[in-house]
């Protein structure tokens, strides 16, 4: 077996690269369906039925592309899609099928901007097609979703759990930050300055990393229900119209948290500049203090005639007398100015 097989074996797709499939019929929960059995299902002259499928693939397998351009009647936008580069997240209608790119982030996400990845899936009357590369979160939920018998009248309500379940990962991640930067905000109330500035940069990187690929999301899809398909149903269309204003708020969210990470970076760098400034006030102090003992010091340590007090009994008493209410005058200037 090669290594993409048994990467595709791993994520426990078939030869053809299906990772699942579902039949629905109204009523009823979906069924599971092969590969073989959806060929079969498509050969039908069925095209007089409520049924529909679900088909989820994984990119990981090089036989995937060639199985879904021979099988299926695609847009050839979709696999325009599969095969460019661009990550950004829009929903576009083509050949009478909505072609979308949505971001998720992958099953382990563990707060690293890298585990993100693309789902590109294609909806049609009949047919949900999704396919990606890696694990995704969303895309598990919605897959037990159906394998514990939740029903779904249309692709289209399909879509709308994949996007509400990509919501609710959305929110756990902001949960779970949202602790962290309020564990960082109590160190930081309690005067412990040591919050870890690098912990508040990596939060901020990811966030900022999730609204940048998933923003224009709410917008795609706000113009796409503007001008909806003829096969898309009004409860579907309204759906999805709520699930959208869900994300967005989301969305608003996760932006009110990256103003207030931002605000403790800077409140952090204006407390460490303020111990800095502190301990060089202090090691200032120390030196214009030890000034009359220097300066002393350098004036007796000259080796030449006429060191005064040389021959006085008491000269180091004297010196040493000297020295320190020079000593403390400096200091009580000091204070004094820094009291105004």
């Amino acid at each position: 077996m090669s290594t993409t097989q048994s990467s595709s074996a791993k994520y426990g797709s078939d030869e053809s690269g299906l990772v699942c499939g579902f039949l629905f019929t109204p009523g009823e929960s979906g069924a599971p369906l092969t590969s073989s059995a959806a060929l079969a299902w498509l050969a039908e002259d069925s095209a007089n039925t409520d049924q529909f499928i679900w088909l989820h693939f994984n990119l990981s397998n090089v036989a995937c592309e060639r199985w879904l351009s021979r099988s299926l009647a695609l847009s050839p936008v979709f696999f325009e899609t599969l095969n460019e580069g661009s990550r950004s997240t829009r929903v576009e209608y083509a050949d009478d099928q909505l072609i979308g790119v949505l971001n998720d982030v992958l099953f382990d996400f563990s707060f690293d901007p890298s585990d993100v990845s693309t789902l590109v899936l294609s909806v049609g009357p009949r047919f949900l097609v999704t396919a990606r590369k890696k694990p995704l979160r969303s895309i598990d939920r919605l897959r037990v979703a159906v394998k514990n018998g939740e029903r779904f009248p249309t692709p289209t309500a399909l879509l709308v759990h994949l996007l509400r379940d990509q919501a609710d990962v959305l929110v756990g991640i902001l949960r779970n930050a949202i602790e962290k930067v309020d564990v960082i905000e109590d160190r930081l109330l309690a005067g412990r300055v040591e919050a870890k500035r690098a912990e508040l940069g990596q939060l901020r990187r990811v966030l900022v990393r999730l609204t940048r690929l998933l923003a224009p999301e709410p917008g795609a899809l706000f113009r796409l229900l503007n001008r909806p398909p003829e096969w898309m149903r009004e409860d579907d269309i309204a759906e999805l119209r709520q699930s959208t204003e869900e994300f967005s708020v989301s969305l608003n969210d996760i932006d009110t948290l990256e103003e207030r990470i931002k605000l403790l970076q800077e409140e952090i760098s204006a407390l460490v500049q303020e111990q800095n400034n502190r301990s060089l006030w202090m090691l200032s102090l120390f030196t214009v203090l030890a000034l009359p003992v220097n300066m002393v010091a350098g004036f007796f340590g000259m080796n030449v005639g006429g060191v005064p007090f040389a021959d006085n009994k008491a000269g180091f008493f004297i010196v040493v007398t000297v020295v320190l209410t020079l000593t403390a005058a400096i200091g009580w200037w000091i204070l004094r100015q820094k009291q105004r």
